[in-house]
C-alpha cells in the first residue's frame, strides 16, 4: 500500500531510460539557432555603419 508521501517522491537522478535526454535536446536546439543565425546575411545598413567605423 502507498501513501501520498509516496506518489510525490521524485525518482532519484541517474534512473530512467530518459537520462540525459533533455540535455541533448537542449544541446541540439541551441545548435541549430547557431547554424541558423550564422548562414543569416548581414542587412546593408549595419554593413554600412561598419565600414564608417574604418
Amino acid at each position: 500500500m502507498r501513501s501520498a508521501k509516496d506518489e510525490t517522491k521524485k525518482a532519484p537522478k541517474g534512473t530512467g531510460k530518459d537520462t540525459g535526454k533533455p540535455s541533448r535536446d537542449v544541446g541540439n536546439a541551441l545548435r541549430q539557432a547557431y547554424d541558423d543565425a550564422v548562414s543569416e546575411a548581414v542587412p546593408d545598413d549595419l554593413l554600412d555603419l561598419l565600414k564608417k567605423l574604418d
